[in-house]
């Protein structure tokens, strides 16, 4: 069926336009909005425009066309437009297309506020922020328990690309940095265990600091610096791109089908890196003490062996899952919060790694005061 549009007075001041048929792109003949304008500028008592779509059997954006054209043209000539007889998919595009963002000059107006205006600025500011970030911590809650029954809506292969991008590229990096840490934590400490002949214990100081905190600190710090700025910018991308508006116009999760991928991604490959980074910073320590201390290799491994013992390695390996969560979570937060511009972008990947370097030196010191209690 053929689009068509009829006006029609509902009142003295009342425009009514009625819509039918398929306003749908691959009809030639879509009526144009000039109808309506004639009608409008024809009488000089309308104050209201309504909408009756009741005989309408489907529509695209040649509708939303029309609409925002005749949206437009009642606005100019201060003439009040209701949607409440449009589709609630239209209604919903009109006053996404409708809401302009309003660009003020922030330095200049906290310039001329004064400091109880500024710290109620501040204080509403953490409100919102406390609230968007129990709301994103919710969301998250719910889509894995989603996963965990089976109805979380992403793709597979995102979860194991973004596997791969986490686990093994950052192999590299990893590698040299857990080495470089235990060789200087080697070196430290036999500078002043040599004045006491108990150069051997070079190899306990870096076997226990590296397996129990170490090397899960540093490989958390590194994924924040190199993951979780991905992560940020990825996300603060699409959101300026509008794909993140895309993905919930189409009743998608924004936070199942790119939030959990990433963070099932990261929190599964920090332990993995955190025990490949427990050996790096061992054979570091162990460098140290066969070349500069003169130890055998067969003795430093044995004196390694007798120090570190199971429950460092889960203490380890559960400290790197949670900052493996923790930077995830502050990452996808920070990009989902990203304003719509390039400067912004950049702005929410500084957050995000200044947020999961604070966030792991918290967690630290929360696990370690727990084993310090526990006794363990």
């Amino acid at each position: 069926m053929q689009p068509q549009v009829r006006v029609t007075y509902a009142t003295d001041d009342v425009l009514q336009i009625h819509l039918s048929g398929e306003w749908k792109r691959n009809h030639v003949m879509i009526p144009a909005a000039g109808e309506v304008k004639d009608a409008v500028q024809g009488s000089s008592h309308i104050s209201k425009v309504v909408f009756d779509s009741k005989e309408l059997t489907g529509w695209d954006s040649s509708l939303l066309t029309f609409l925002v054209k005749i949206t437009d043209f009642c606005t100019a000539n201060n003439i009040t437009v209701n949607n409440e007889g449009l589709p609630p998919g239209a209604q919903r595009l009109l006053s996404l297309a409708s809401a302009a963002p309003e660009w003020k000059n922030d330095r200049e107006e906290d310039a001329k506020a004064s400091i109880l205006e500024q710290l109620g600025d501040a204080a509403v500011s953490f409100g919102r922020a406390h609230s968007a970030i129990t709301t994103f911590i919710g969301e998250t809650c719910l889509a894995v328990w989603r996963f965990l029954i089976g109805k979380a809506r992403f793709r597979k292969t995102d979860l194991f690309l973004t596997m791969e991008e986490c686990g093994a590229q950052a192999l590299p990096i990893v590698s040299l940095i857990s080495f470089l840490v235990g060789l200087i934590l080697a070196f430290i400490g036999a500078i002043q265990l040599k004045i006491f002949g108990a150069q051997i214990y070079v190899a306990s100081l870096v076997g226990i600091g590296m397996v129990r905190a170490l090397a899960a600190v540093m490989t958390g710090i590194i994924m924040a610096g190199r993951t979780g700025a991905s992560f940020a910018a990825q996300l603060g991308t699409m959101q300026l791109n509008e794909e993140i508006d895309a993905l919930r116009t189409l009743g998608i999760s924004p936070t199942e089908f790119l939030v959990l991928p990433r963070m099932l991604a990261l929190s599964l490959m920090m332990p993995l890196l955190s025990l490949y980074a427990d050996l790096m910073g061992i054979l570091g320590g162990l460098f140290v003490g066969v070349t500069m201390l003169d130890l055998n290799f067969m003795e430093y491994f044995n004196k390694t062996r007798e120090a570190v013992h199971l429950k460092d390695v889960w203490i380890g390996l559960f400290t790197a899952a949670v900052f493996g969560v923790l930077v995830a979570l502050a990452s996808c937060l920070r990009g989902m919060q990203c304003g719509r511009s390039a400067s912004a972008v950049g702005e929410a990947t500084t957050s995000a790694v200044v947020t999961s370097i604070v966030g792991i030196v918290v967690a630290t010191a929360i696990i370690t005061f727990i084993c310090n209690v526990l006794h363990i």
